[in-house]
């Protein structure tokens, strides 16, 4: 009995030391867990405090690109003065609403009138960006580097890099509505005007349109003082009022550039040959008076494009040969 009660103290004794193992695992794993989950919470506390600066940085960098493309939208305003002969009224009306609205911030003003009347106002100090004229002399009495016997006060106004010449013209001899005179041609003009027998209207002697008829005139061998004592001829301050006494019919003719003679609807019946007065160019320049130099220079580069081609060509105009 004694053996069998030291049996059972033995067994007894045994699975105490086994259960005390198991606890000991068991407190151990739970230790490893809990270690683990206190890595977990640190891992996750650690990403979300780098999202939370990667995503301050990017809201920086926004803020800054913003203030960058704000600054980059601030469009300076340009207002360009263009003093253009009357002859480019329509085409550079249509050119002005093409280019600004491709040039935001840019501003055209325009001051048509004859090519003498706008050198004048120029010399004048009259504020003005870009000169185009309808003829060589006015430009030239602009341009330090023309001819002195052209350039006779010594002015210098033109930026000379900047000069160009920008179109060629036609001269043409149109008649009213009906064609009441039954004028024909030059020719026959030069005839009719010998015997007494029409009214004429010709731009003023210090426009170039009244500078290329005097040529004319002059090519068929007539006097202009005696025709105009003999009441044959009438003067016009620029093409446009001479184009208008011709569609008013109140003369019999005039002597106005194609472009003209197109936007009136007019009737040709001739075109002055070089011969008789010459090429009508259109030279143009940025002065150097203008406070827009680079915008200015922009702009004359613009119509010289195929784009501003077209539109003068729709009229008659023509790129210079």
């Amino acid at each position: 009995m004694k053996h069998n009660l030291k049996k059972a103290l033995a067994l007894l004794l045994a699975l105490a030391l086994a259960c005390g193992a198991v606890a000991c695992s068991s407190s151990s794993d739970s230790g490893d867990s809990g270690d683990s989950s206190t890595g977990s919470a640190e891992s996750s506390a650690a990403s979300a405090s780098e999202a939370s600066a990667e995503s301050a940085a990017a809201s920086e960098a926004g803020a800054e690109s913003s203030a960058a493309d704000a600054e980059a939208e601030e469009v300076e305003e340009v207002e360009l003065i263009v003093f253009a002969a009357a002859s480019m009224t329509e085409t550079l009306t249509e050119i002005k609403d093409t280019y600004e609205a491709a040039h935001e911030g840019v501003t055209i003003t325009y001051n048509f009138d004859s090519s003498g009347t706008l050198k004048t106002q120029i010399e004048e100090g009259a504020e003005c960006d870009l000169f185009i004229s309808a003829g060589q002399k006015q430009m030239d009495q602009l341009d330090i580097t023309a001819n002195a016997e052209v350039n006779t006060d010594g002015l210098d106004f033109v930026l000379e890099e900047s000069r160009i010449d920008l179109l060629e013209n036609k001269v043409t001899l149109c008649v009213p509505e009906g064609n009441p005179a039954g004028i024909e041609s030059f020719d026959d003009l030069a005839e009719k005007l010998a015997e007494g027998s029409v009214f004429m209207a010709m731009g003023n002697e210090d426009v170039p349109v009244g500078q290329y008829t005097q040529k004319i005139l002059a090519y068929y061998g007539l006097d202009e003082d005696e025709l105009a004592n003999a009441g044959c001829i009438t003067c016009g301050t620029n093409v446009k009022e001479v184009t208008t006494q011709v569609s008013e019919a109140s003369v019999d003719c005039g002597v106005i550039y194609c472009t003209d003679a197109y936007s009136a609807g007019l009737e040709i019946v001739d075109y002055a040959t070089a011969d008789m007065c010459g090429q009508v160019i259109y030279p143009a320049a940025v002065l150097k008076t203008s406070a827009n130099q680079e915008a200015a220079q922009e702009f004359l580069d613009y119509l010289t494009t195929d784009e501003a081609m077209a539109v003068f060509e729709s009229v008659g105009f023509a790129p210079v040969a």
